[in-house]
């Protein structure tokens, strides 16, 4: 399908949501980079805000937005956000659905979160794919780096 016709939104996270979310399938060499949207959910934290990427109206898309004390280890910006766990759902992948939800970002965290106005996030040197996703949305490598689980990260952010 086209993904002309598909309107796309995010949305703050909604219980009804969960049932869709828990079905959501990523291939092995695409899951070392994030984590499932149900994991997440069960251990959420104050300062955590889970996003939803829909598209007509169903979930395809998922991530999370910190206010917490780990947005320090990425940035000096008392006002930043940090987004991790950035994760299409397989059979939605290639329809250029994260890019339009994620070219979305901006103005949601405006009107969401408008304290806010820097978004940060660190992406593995490997994954060209994210890398070139969030180019394509406004982020900039930052020059930064940091060790993370499976090597380096590279450091992006966007001002809102």
């Amino acid at each position: 399908m086209s993904t002309l016709n598909q309107t796309v939104e995010l949305q703050q996270y909604k219980p009804e949501f969960i049932k869709i979310l828990k079905g959501f399938k990523l291939p092995d060499e695409k899951a070392q980079y994030t984590a499932f949207p149900t994991d997440i959910l069960e251990n959420l934290i104050d300062g955590q805000y889970p996003i939803v990427i829909l598209s007509n109206n169903e979930p395809i898309g998922f991530f999370l937005l910190h206010s917490t004390d780990r947005v320090k280890e990425y940035t000096d910006n008392p006002n930043a956000l940090l987004l991790t766990a950035l994760s299409i759902n397989h059979s939605k992948q290639g329809k250029g659905l994260a890019k339009k939800g994620m070219s979305l970002l901006n103005n949601f965290v405006n009107q969401e979160f408008p304290e806010f106005n820097e978004i940060i996030l660190a992406v593995n040197h490997k994954n060209i794919p994210a890398q070139k996703l969030y180019e394509k949305v406004g982020f900039s490598d930052t020059g930064r780096r940091k060790t993370g689980k499976i090597g380096e990260q590279l450091i992006f952010n966007t001002f809102i």
